[in-house]
């Protein structure tokens, strides 16, 4: 992109400027991503907004989760609100003096352009309610007419004349109105980085609002004062926006800047492709309801008695149960609590999504920017180079690379990634790494596992955990009661009882090998396995049976470092229990 219609590249200033409705979804990380790297590319400043003038469903819980999802990604921001991370670091504490970077605080800067805009006979308030805009609405579907706001006669275009003046005095008076910007009848181009020129007809444009009723002012119009007050350069967003962005261009034009008096900049702009599911639908926040709507009904069908089941373990009146089935919403707070009562793995979609299901940042980073970009480069073996971290994003991101097309996010290759990346760690790596998420994630593990035993249990799982939340699953026999865990029936007719018992009596053998084992450490209780192992013919004859006799099945991490976390004293119950209840 170039920079020579909005200023030297040390002069370039990207954003991010999410609304504080909830997590951050996995787009929005990938819009940040780019923002983020094209500023360091280009030795400019990378911004974080918060736009949060949607006062119904703005929430400060969410624009902390915002932040410390983009602080987990390593997306970190030179200007916006501050962050103190839980390691103690502080983001954003060098942040320009732009005037704050919540927009809800920012509404008397915003009046002041309002006012300049009545002025200028560029905007005008209107006192229509809202049930006479949905009656001219319904008037134009009955003609089969697109519906238009139709400027009041009085207003002149570019002119603040008597009716206009006595509009605002009504208005200022205190008088229920919204204020409407005062299109222009021309044709509007917007330049495009990605995309090429954009074009808008002559006369395309409505009378649009730029502060509602409320007093705050609509996101076309806080954006477009934001992004000049505050020098942003550079609009990098999802293709969903450009048919945002000739209202943004045409009310640049209007306006004039209030400390300089020249007229407002239009950034560059660069509007990357829309991220869709691999069966060509639009990924969002939708596609949990989808998922666990599609289950319920399903369990529903086979057993219509499992709709009340669902009422009362998710505790939701029965109304909106029906209502949610029936697709009449697609509320994520339902269908959430749909899927923890049915035990349910919903779809990620946002970013708090995969940092619960075990995700590891760099990966998912190195995954969002192969998503509509590519650094054009080969491996040493000639194919694509995909694999590379956020230095290497830093260093070799364009603009130019950036493709036309909707891009696919394929769930399985980011998952091997994910797996690529726990593979590349070394065992006190990650044996670190997972202790603090299952300290966040699985509490409740996390205390079951010994103190000195990460390390050794991370060993264990790790090369058969994609996730780190696989290594939570390969661990579950740490959960178990000693005393009352099941048996799998199949696997103690194979290992335990057939052969006249040949699995018990190793089971025995191996507790008492065990019993004067010290220290109870996963070389030494592997050394002593791979003894009885050579004396009995294979490791299969040693391990299967005690698999079974510790977890209850033929399914276990390694059983040196398995018996060392549990410790001598579990293991020794576990055994004896095997022993007492199982009989040839």
């Amino acid at each position: 992109m170039s920079n020579h219609s909005a200023g030297g590249s040390t002069d370039c200033v990207t954003r991010f400027a999410p609304s504080p409705t909830g997590h951050l979804h996995i787009g929005g990380a990938r819009s940040a991503l780019f923002c983020w790297a094209y500023a360091k590319r280009m030795g400019g400043r990378f911004m974080l907004r918060i736009e949060d003038t949607d006062a119904a469903r703005s929430s400060d819980e969410s624009a902390r989760g915002i932040m410390e999802d983009l602080a987990w990604l390593g997306i970190e921001w030179d200007d916006g609100p501050s962050l103190t991370t839980r390691g103690g670091r502080v983001i954003g504490a060098q942040a320009r003096d732009v005037g704050g970077y919540f927009q809800a605080r920012r509404v008397p800067v915003y009046n002041r352009y309002i006012e300049q805009l009545v002025r200028a006979g560029r905007a005008y308030p209107a006192f229509e309610t809202s049930e006479e805009i949905e009656a001219q609405r319904k008037a134009a579907v009955a003609a089969k007419q697109t519906y238009r706001y139709p400027r009041p006669t009085e207003i002149e275009f570019g002119v603040f004349n008597a009716a206009l003046e006595a509009r605002w005095t009504r208005a200022c008076a205190g008088e229920s109105h919204v204020i409407r910007f005062a299109a222009p009848r021309e044709e509007i181009v917007v330049p495009d980085q990605v995309l090429g020129d954009v074009k808008i007809a002559a006369g395309e444009l409505d009378d649009f609002v730029i502060r509602k009723g409320d007093g705050f002012p609509t996101y076309h119009f806080a954006v477009v004062i934001d992004d000049q007050t505050m020098g942003v350069t550079h609009v990098m967003r999802a293709q969903e926006h450009l048919a945002n962005t000739p209202r943004h261009v045409a009310l640049q034009r209007a306006l004039r800047d209030e400390k300089t008096g020249e007229a407002f900049r239009t950034p560059g702009y660069a509007h990357m492709p829309l991220i869709f599911n691999m069966d060509g639908s639009k990924m969002s926040k939708r596609d949990k309801a989808k998922f666990a709507r599609k289950a319920a009904k399903d369990a529903i069908a086979k057993d219509a008695a499992a709709k009340g089941r669902l009422v009362a373990g998710t505790g939701l009146p029965e109304k909106t149960i029906t209502d949610f089935l029936a697709a009449e919403t697609d509320a994520v707070e339902i269908a959430e609590k749909v899927g923890r009562f049915m035990n349910l793995t919903l779809p990620e979609v946002e970013v708090h999504d995969f940092r619960a299901n075990g995700y590891i940042p760099e990966a998912i980073v190195n995954f969002l920017a192969l998503l509509g970009w590519n650094p054009g480069m080969k491996t040493a073996d000639g194919k694509d180079l995909e694999k590379f971290d956020m230095k290497f994003i830093a260093e070799h991101f364009s603009i130019e690379r950036i493709g036309r097309t909707n891009a696919k996010f394929d769930r399985a290759k980011l998952l091997s990634f994910n797996g690529d990346a726990i593979g590349a760690m070394s065992d006190a790596e990650f044996a670190g790494r997972w202790r603090a998420w299952c300290e966040e994630f699985e509490p409740e593990f996390a205390k079951a596992v010994p103190a000195g035993g990460w390390e050794t249990l991370g060993r264990a799982v790790k090369a058969r955990a994609k996730t780190l939340r696989d290594g939570v699953r390969a661990s579950a026999f740490l959960m178990l009661d000693d005393n009352s865990y099941p048996f799998d029936q199949a696997a103690v007719a194979k290992n335990l009882t057939a052969s006249d018992g040949a699995g018990l009596k190793m089971v025995r053998t191996v507790r008492d090998r065990l019993a004067d084992v010290e220290p109870f450490e996963a070389g030494i209780i592997h050394s002593i396995l791979e003894q009885l192992a050579q004396q009995s013919g294979g490791m299969g004859a040693v391990a299967q049976p005690i698999r079974v006799a510790m977890t209850g099945s033929a399914v276990s991490p390694p059983l040196g470092e398995t018996l060392a976390v549990l410790g001598k004293a579990r293991t020794l119950a576990r055994l004896d229990r095997c022993l007492r209840t199982m009989s040839v």
